[in-house]
């Protein structure tokens, strides 16, 4: 298996079951993606997660001396700790020598680090956290930003993040023409506050977007959006709302399956749209979400995600570089700038 180049440095402390599930699911990308993984963390602790005998050809262990607690303030936390994980990831994106950066640890501190480090792209005044959600279309997901960076929102914050996220939903989703929505409490061009009015109007007039409309709350998974903008209060309201449900829609099926010999003859047959159910609603199917507008690639992951979820964020890095995420945004947006000068 021949390297691709692509570089994922990987916060190997961050989340609830680092390193054991940060490691596995990063020696899954080495051997699936091809990709290059930099493990960053304390090197004994990263060293003792790997399988005997393991091939260290394209695994580099970069040591990082501490790392981020859930229970830290971020931002404090960030500048009194220099050398931990996650800032010595994000210089490792900073110096070029990788990539891309994937977390599963502290998200708010996640976020701190990028925009300390890395820094925002031009033009870009507040960076987004964008999420992917299934729908009821199959293979037609839906970006909802921001989900969580930003509390308060100006207008012109919505209207950046449906820029960027029209980038992403075209070029890493596949996505040929993407429909933007702002979501809101109606359809009505005049519903909401005062700021989703002058928001709305904002999208309508911008020529960069595909812009059709306000969305409902029972639009976002109807398949009539590709992207969604909304503040990061409400956005991580929906993003927490939906993964619950996909939680228990997945329970009710495991428990309404038949018991005994005729539930596992059932299943046996239902394999396969049972694997398919999972993947499209299981938010661990999506590995995280993106931090749209900072100067690097970065995959924020849930605290909570073992291997299988590490291994869709690195996944979900590699789409982006690949398909020149940043470089992108950048040309769409500076287009715009001059079109408005």
């Amino acid at each position: 298996m021949g390297s691709t180049g692509v570089r994922i440095a990987i916060d190997a402390m961050g989340g609830d079951h680092a390193p054991r599930e940060i490691v596995a699911g990063a020696l899954r990308a080495r051997e699936e993606l091809g990709v290059e993984v930099l493990l960053v963390g304390n090197p004994q602790e990263i060293q003792c997660q790997l399988p005997p005998k393991t091939n260290l050809g394209q695994i580099e262990i970069v040591a990082a001396e501490e790392a981020i607690t859930m229970e830290e303030e971020p931002l404090s936390a960030i500048r009194r700790k220099p050398k931990a994980s996650i800032n010595v990831a994000m210089d490792l994106v900073k110096q070029n020598k990788a990539d891309a950066v994937v977390s599963a640890g502290h998200s708010g501190a996640a976020m701190a680090a990028a925009l300390l480090r890395l820094g925002r792209l031009p033009g870009i005044d507040r960076p987004a956290i964008g999420a992917v959600f299934p729908t009821i279309v199959a293979n037609k997901p839906v970006l909802i930003l921001d989900v969580g960076a930003n509390v308060d929102c100006r207008p012109k914050f919505l209207e950046q993040f449906a820029v960027m996220g029209s980038v992403y939903s075209q070029y890493v989703l596949g996505t040929p023409e993407p429909k933007v929505g702002l979501l809101n409490i109606g359809e009505e061009d005049s519903k909401g506050n005062d700021a989703a009015v002058r928001a709305h109007q904002m999208l309508r007039e911008n020529s960069r977007i595909s812009f059709i409309g306000n969305a409902e709350g029972r639009d976002v998974l109807s398949g009539r959006f590709d992207v969604i903008v909304c503040d990061g209060f409400v956005g991580n309201v929906l993003l927490k709302f939906a993964e619950a449900v996909g939680e228990v829609l997945l329970q009710i099926i495991r428990e309404e399956l038949p018991q005994g010999l005729h539930g596992q003859i059932g299943t046996a047959i239902l394999k396969s749209n049972l694997k398919r159910i999972k993947q499209r609603v299981d938010h661990a199917e999506h590995g995280g979400a993106l931090l749209l507008g900072v100067a690097g690639i970065c995959i924020i992951s849930h605290g909570s995600s073992q291997a299988p979820s590490i291994f869709n964020a690195i996944r979900m890095a590699k789409e982006a570089v690949d398909n020149q995420v940043l470089q992108q945004i950048l040309y769409q947006y500076q287009s715009l700038q001059g079109e408005t000068s």
